[in-house]
């Protein structure tokens, strides 16, 4: 029979094997992680081969989320603007890193995840390229003019500078249905907006107001990230979006073509040859 301290000495040593498993699983986790993540445990983008870091602006830009999220049947692409500003810091800290380039294809998300991703880009020490894809409009177009330069396919699609607000008002339905809205609020207009009522026009002209500040709001900071006469932007900013080779013509971009033209820029600006640049990827 086993004396109470033998006992205490057989559950500290089951502690310990159990700190040990513990530590040789995350330790494990860690290695895996880094390895298949591409991070560097020193905090280094480059292998010390690449020096033009890269980051991605995919699917609708917000400030919450992970990678993806699931509406319905449809999986969802999501960008969180704080990921992204990090592997902006991240690259700048690297002395290997000479530049970044930031894919685009987003068809914008919330004003505030686009403008921060612009502002971080704008205050970056190193040359930035914004690569507009497939899509670069709204938000997505906002996230790429705080870059120093903007190049897109010609098949791109760019622009859509505006806002919008919309939803589905349900209260008809509810009430065919016999179902009556009940509203408990603190504030007059502290329910406005909600589709289980009726628009009011005193809250249609609130929400019109708000839209009416994010549309010259964002006007302004295109204006002043792409160095153009508000004037210019103003015209431009009816929602439309239009091909790269329009927004060329229009100043929203500075070139037409793809990572190879991005490539040529870094050169130039970097003073170095064409092979020299190394993307990594």
């Amino acid at each position: 029979m086993r004396t109470i301290k033998q006992e205490l000495l057989l559950i500290l040593a089951w502690a310990v094997a159990a700190l040990a498993v513990l530590f040789i699983g995350l330790w494990g986790y860690g290695v895996w992680h880094d390895e298949w993540s591409g991070y560097n445990a020193s905090g280094e983008i480059s292998d010390g081969v690449c020096n033009i870091a890269v980051a991605s602006v995919n699917g609708d830009i917000t400030t919450m989320g992970g990678a993806t999220t699931t509406e319905g049947e449809e999986a969802l692409l999501i960008t969180n603007a704080d990921d992204v500003i990090a592997s902006l810091r991240a690259a700048e800290a690297d002395p290997n890193i000479l530049g970044v380039i930031v894919n685009i294809d987003s068809l914008g998300g919330a004003p505030v995840a686009s403008e921060l991703i612009a502002n971080a880009l704008k205050n970056l020490s190193l040359p930035t390229v914004a690569l507009i894809r497939e899509f670069g409009t709204s938000g997505g177009y906002l996230a790429a003019t705080g870059a120093d330069t903007i190049i897109a396919s010609p098949f791109s699609d760019v622009g859509s500078i505006g806002v919008t607000l919309s939803y589905l008002e349900n209260w008809e339905k509810n009430a065919k249905e016999g179902l009556r809205f009940v509203s408990l609020s603190s504030g007059k207009y502290k329910d406005y907006g909600n589709p289980d009522k009726p628009l009011t026009a005193e809250e249609r002209a609130l929400l019109e107001r708000d839209l009416k500040i994010y549309h010259d709001q964002f006007i302004k900071e295109v204006s002043e990230n792409r160095n153009l006469p508000i004037e210019d932007i103003s015209k431009l900013a009816d929602g439309s979006s239009m091909p790269g080779e329009l927004a060329l013509k229009n100043k929203l971009i500075d070139a037409l073509g793809d990572q190879e033209t991005a490539r040529v820029w870094f050169a130039g600006e970097l003073g170095l040859s064409k092979e020299e640049i190394v993307f990594c990827e």
